[in-house]
């Protein structure tokens, strides 16, 4: 009993995924098609198709999955501890001197080397 509701629902999904990825190409195609209509009308269109196509999207089970996906990363995003702008700015300074640092030792080595194979080679 429980396989045969599983696969009700499988087709469920099936056809609500293939409304919303054709309610999103009707979208893009209207937002073509009406070019010669003003800019927010036409964004207008869009969001309300977008905002139908999401609803649809969400009835289903990968679609409610994301959704508390998103909701969760967004809980954890508040938890990190974000460095304060001096530190920030800080780190970016240290970076950039260790990369200068890195870059000129390597540009006294490759000529180090040009001088070495030059002399060995006699060139």
């Amino acid at each position: 009993m429980s396989a045969n509701i599983e696969s009700q629902g499988g087709a469920k999904d099936t056809l609500l995924w293939g409304l919303v990825f054709i309610i999103l190409i009707a979208a893009v195609v209207a937002n073509y098609l009406y070019s010669d209509l003003a800019v927010v009308i036409r964004a207008a269109g869009v969001v309300v198709a977008v905002g139908i196509a999401g609803l649809l999207a969400y009835q289903t089970q990968k679609g409610k999955n994301s959704f508390a996906f998103a909701k969760e990363s967004r809980l954890e995003m508040r938890k990190v501890v974000w460095p304060s702008r001096q530190e920030a700015i800080q780190t970016t300074l240290i970076v950039l001197a260790v990369t200068a640092l890195v870059g000129l030792f390597l540009f006294l080595l490759d000529g180090l080397l040009v001088w070495l194979v030059n002399l060995v080679t006699g060139v």
